[in-house]
């Protein structure tokens, strides 16, 4: 295989290679590197590459590979980490100037997890600002530019993660998703993004964004995010917000289908705006879950209507957090961030309090819908890739800070805490990917997991690949 062929390869096949020594760990390592040497700078995926460290770590494995040795689910197998995530041994700078350089003492849990199985941690992906925004741009590392189109948006803060799984630059990338920015890369760069049950995956430092973010992967194949979850899932001390549940047989059940499984879909929860060519594409996939046996109907989904304002109005409350920052770095930041740091300027604790018990009967709500259906099928999102240089699309109004009016699918399942997903559907007529979401009963992950899986037999997307070289 060549140098492509090996970027592309996915985990549950490079682990079994590397397993039965029909593939080199350090071969495998050279040839990934080589790949990202070449193509990294139209891409920019990186905040941080480790290529010493994890070259060291391909001999490292190779040496206890061929002692004989147990090996781990991953040996040998390269994992990114979001420039969100902590860890110990590479910057941590959160997309941002003023966290330059940053060193933390210590790692957020899932990198020790994913060590313990043999992983390689590659390096540090890149994210805007604090993960602030739905674009692939931040003051300190520039534009991610997606692997289909050159100078257009990779999506939301893992956009490094998802635009890193496009380019073939290894097979498992970790993101979070705090109002969509597992999904929306997924959506924008052709890839799958799982984000699991809130807690699923162990989180530290605990977001303080009112419980909304939830770590887990993007991956070429469902099978990937399935071993991914597998290995980084389970509860964690640091974490007082994790699942006691340890990880179920993901990757074992993965192809149970949908059969008799009753879906709902819904075309814009009854207020989205929509672009008609993401519309067909998600409509049309849709109407494969009745060829793999699944009973669907359009259906309305009156909680969604109290959405919109809820996230317009924590999406800045909760980054008034970074106010601290604005006397030494505002000029040095996004601007949209700054903007919607001000615009809570006048928010109290009582309107603070008063949007909470707004957002309660929401969440509660959710859940009563899911009690009639197994799950929803949405767009992932409105509109396909945009220029990443701006935070709206061109033809969308314009806002100072508000790109949720392109994203509105996503938010509501961080703030219910139900598994969701992005698996790619099909391409515009200009050649740019567009994901269908799909939405779970919480703590339903192996279902939301099936149901890709499912999709992704009856209309394949992992050979497809953008023209990068």
């Amino acid at each position: 295989m060549d140098s492509e062929d090996l970027g592309f390869l996915a985990a549950t096949e490079l682990a079994e290679l590397i397993r039965t020594r029909k593939l080199s760990p350090v071969e495998y390592m050279q040839a990934l590197l080589a790949r990202i040497a070449a193509l990294e700078p139209k891409v920019n995926a990186f905040a941080y590459l480790a290529a010493d460290q994890a070259m060291d770590a391909a001999r490292a494995a190779e040496a206890k590979l061929m002692s004989g040795e147990r090996i781990g689910r991953l040996h040998g197998v390269p994992v990114t980490i979001k420039d969100l995530a902590i860890t110990r041994d590479m910057p941590t700078q959160f997309g941002s100037m003023s966290m330059k350089g940053n060193q933390p003492a210590e790692d957020t849990p899932l990198v020790p997890r994913l060590r313990d199985e043999g992983a390689i941690i590659l390096g540090k992906t890149t994210t805007s600002e604090f993960g602030w925004t739905g674009v692939s741009r931040s003051p300190l590392t520039g534009i991610t530019h997606n692997p289909w189109r050159f100078g257009l948006n990779a999506g939301a803060s893992s956009a490094g993660a998802g635009a890193a799984a496009a380019a073939g630059f290894g097979p498992l990338h970790q993101g979070s998703d705090g109002a969509g920015s597992i999904r929306m890369p997924a959506h924008f760069c052709g890839v799958f993004g799982l984000k699991p049950s809130f807690g699923r995956v162990p989180a530290y430092p605990v977001s303080t964004a009112d419980m909304t973010t939830h770590l887990g992967p993007l991956t070429r194949t469902v099978a990937d995010s399935a071993l991914f979850l597998e290995v980084a899932a389970g509860p964690h001390p640091l974490d007082y917000s994790s699942l006691e549940a340890g990880p179920a047989a993901y990757l074992a059940r993965l192809h149970d289908g949908v059969k008799g499984k009753r879906i709902a879909y819904s075309p814009d929860l009854g207020h989205a705006r929509v672009d008609p060519d993401v519309a067909a594409l998600v409509k049309a996939a849709v109407s494969r879950f009745s060829e793999l046996g699944a009973t669907v109907e359009e259906v309305p989904t009156p909680w969604a209507a109290a959405g919109p304002d809820l996230i317009r109005f924590f999406w800045s409350a909760h980054m008034t957090r970074l106010k601290p920052l604005l006397e030494r770095w505002e000029a040095q930041m996004d601007p949209g961030l700054v903007a919607c740091i001000k615009a809570s300027d006048t928010v109290s604790i009582a309107d603070y309090q008063a949007g909470r018990e707004r957002k309660m009967p929401y969440v509660a709500a959710i859940h009563r819908w899911f009690e009639d259906w197994d799950f929803l099928l949405t767009p992932a999102v409105s509109v396909a890739a945009f220029p990443a240089e701006k935070l709206m699309p061109i033809h969308w109004p314009h806002h100072d800070w508000d790109w949720v009016s392109w994203a509105e699918f996503s938010y509501p399942f961080n703030m219910s805490w139900n598994p969701a997903a992005s698996v790619p559907c099909g391409f515009t007529a200009d050649g740019l990917p567009v994901g269908l979401q799909i939405v779970g009963k919480r703590f339903d992950d192996l279902g939301v997991l099936q149901a890709a899986a499912a999709f992704e037999r009856i209309q394949p997307r992992a050979k497809e690949r953008p023209a990068l070289g």
